[in-house]
C-alpha cells in the first residue's frame, strides 16, 4: 500500500498496553519484537508479494530474502518460518508453485531457519512470501527508533531493484539486465546483521517498498532527528541511474509524492540520484546509524564479511528532526 494509505488504514487502531511487547506496529518498524523473559525475545514479521521476475525459483528466493531480513533488522536470528502463497489453479501448472516454495526454502535453509508449513489460497494473482520467527536478547533490539545526531549512515546494499523490474516488466531491458538486481535482491542481509554487535550501533532498518528515502524518514521521526544523505554516494545497480533520469513510476512515484514534503533538496543535485533514493526496493540492504568512531571500521568489517557494496551515504543530524536533506 501507498504510505498515505497504510496510515489512513492504521490510524485509530487501539495501541497495546502489554509491558512486554517491545517493539508493535504503532512505532512503523520492520517487526514486532515480544519479551519472553529476562535474556529472550521473539521476533515476528510477514511479508509476502506479486512476482517481480519470471523465474518461478528465483521469485520464491527473492520474497523470502525479503521477508527474513525484518528479523535481521532487528537484531534477530530467524528461527521458523511459514509459507504464504496464493496461486491461480487452473491458470498455472502446480509445478510452478513447487518451484517458488524450493526458492523460497533455498533461503530460509541458507538462513539456518527451520519452514514448519504455511497456508495457500486460489487467487486469480500469484503472490509469495514469508512469515518468520526469530530470536532477540531483549537488550540487543535494534529499532529505527535509536538514530543519534553526530551518527554515521551506511547503507548495505545498493539502490534500483523497482527501477529494474518495472523496465523488465516493461520490456524495455531484456532477462540478462536483470542478473545483478536479482543478485542482489536473493542475498540475504544475514552477513551484514553479523557485524552489527561489535560496533556502537543506534538504529537499524532494511530499505525495501519505501525506498531509501521513505524508510529514513521513518528513522528520522522515530529517532527525533534529522538525516541527510550525499545522493553520489549511494551506491546505484546497473543502469539504475539511466532508468532513474525520466522519472519514476508506480510505488517509486507514490514515495516521491508522499515524501517530498519531509525532503529538502540542496542545490546541483543530479535528478536521476535524486530519483533513486525513492525507488521502492525488494529485499533491499540495511540502512544503519552507527557512531561515527566505529563507522570506518564497521564499513572495514561489512566490506570483509563479503558485504561488498556496503557504503557510507550520510550522517545524523540534531537540526530539522524528522526530516531529510539531500545533497549532492
Amino acid at each position: 500500500m501507498r504510505p498515505d494509505e497504510l496510515g489512513r488504514a492504521l490510524a485509530g487502531l487501539p495501541e497495546n498496553d502489554d509491558p512486554n511487547l517491545m517493539v508493535g506496529f504503532n512505532l512503523a518498524d520492520d517487526a514486532g519484537v515480544y519479551r519472553l523473559g529476562d535474556s529472550q525475545a521473539l521476533v515476528q514479521t510477514v511479508d509476502f508479494f506479486t512476482p517481480i521476475v519470471d523465474d518461478p525459483f528465483a521469485f520464491g528466493a527473492i520474497a523470502a530474502a525479503n521477508a527474513l531480513s525484518d528479523v535481521y533488522a532487528m537484531g534477530g536470528r530467524p528461527l521458523t518460518a511459514l509459507n504464504i502463497a496464493s496461486f491461480p489453479a487452473g491458470a498455472l501448472e502446480p509445478e510452478v508453485l513447487n518451484q517458488i516454495l524450493l526458492g523460497g526454502q533455498s533461503k530460509v535453509a541458507e538462513a539456518g531457519c527451520t519452514l514448519v508449513g504455511g497456508h495457500t489460497v486460489q487467487d486469480p494473482e500469484l503472490k509469495y512470501g514469508l512469515a518468520v520467527t526469530g530470536l532477540v536478547h531483549p537488550d540487543h533490539v535494534y529499532t529505527n527508533a535509536g538514530a543519534r545526531s553526530g551518527d554515521l549512515l551506511i547503507l548495505t546494499k545498493k539502490l534500483g531493484t523497482g527501477l529494474i523490474a518495472n523496465a523488465f516488466k516493461a520490456d524495455e531491458i531484456g532477462e540478462s539486465d536483470l542478473a545483478e538486481a536479482v543478485e542482489s535482491m536473493t542475498a540475504l542481509n544475514r552477513a551484514a546483521a553479523d557485524c552489527l554487535s561489535d560496533f556502537a550501533v543506534h538504529a537499524v532498518t532494511d530499505v525495501t517498498g519505501f525506498g531509501l528515502l521513505g524508510h529514513a524518514a521513518e528513522m528520522a521521526e522515530g529517532s527525533g532527528v534529522g538525516l541527510v544523505f550525499h545522493a553520489e554516494r549511494v551506491p546505484a545497480l546497473a543502469l539504475a541511474l539511466d532508468l532513474a533520469a525520466p522519472g519514476l513510476r508506480g510505488g517509486s512515484r507514490d514515495n516521491q509524492v508522499f515524501l517530498t514534503p519531509k525532503v529538502t533538496v540542496a542545490d546541483r543535485v543530479d535528478v536521476a540520484r535524486l530519483n533513486l533514493l525513492f525507488d521502492a526496493q525488494t529485499s533491499g540492504g540495511l540502512l544503519i546509524a552507527v557512531a561515527s568512531a566505529d563507522a570506518e571500521a564497521l564499513l572495514q568489517a561489512l566490506h570483509q564479511n563479503g558485504v561488498e557494496a556496503a557504503a557510507l551515504v550520510g550522517e545524523v543530524s540534531e537540526e530539522n528532526p524528522g526530516r531529510l536533506l539531500v545533497n549532492p
